[in-house]
């Protein structure tokens, strides 16, 4: 018996702070209202949603990270897409843009910034995450 699947993949992304700072990037194509988000990408066969988000991460950002822990899941309502959130911890590298195909800025921007950047508002594990984790 084989399983055929027709849905897109998930999409995983990673919650990266550092010096009181998240790491949001800007893609090169807009994704509807999306603009800002979290480097992100989608979920190859084999791998985890946390798997993922550290490869997405080097991919886009050049940032060698590691997974704390999956935050939550949910269907992002601007996209219909499955969508899985990691926080993850920088190991090594700078932030970049790495994948000038896919993103065209990258920020480091404080609690106080996430409304400029996100106007629509955090899935709430990550909002509730990033509450604990960065000053305010």
């Amino acid at each position: 018996m084989t399983d055929t699947i027709t849905e897109k993949p998930g999409i995983s992304a990673a919650i990266i702070v550092q010096d009181g700072k998240v790491l949001m990037v800007r893609r090169a194509v807009k994704e509807g209202e999306l603009m800002w988000q979290f480097p992100a990408g989608a979920i190859e066969a084999g791998e985890s949603a946390e798997e993922a988000a550290v490869r997405e991460t080097a991919e886009e950002t050049g940032l060698t990270v590691s997974a704390l822990r999956l935050l939550g899941e949910r269907v992002h309502p601007k996209t219909g897409r499955l969508m899985s959130y990691t926080a993850a911890e920088v190991v090594s590298g700078e932030a970049r843009v790495a994948d000038d195909e896919e993103l065209d800025a990258v920020a480091w921007i404080t609690h106080g910034e996430i409304k400029e950047y996100v106007p629509y508002g955090l899935f709430e594990p990550v909002q509730e995450y990033l509450d604990e984790v960065l000053p305010h």
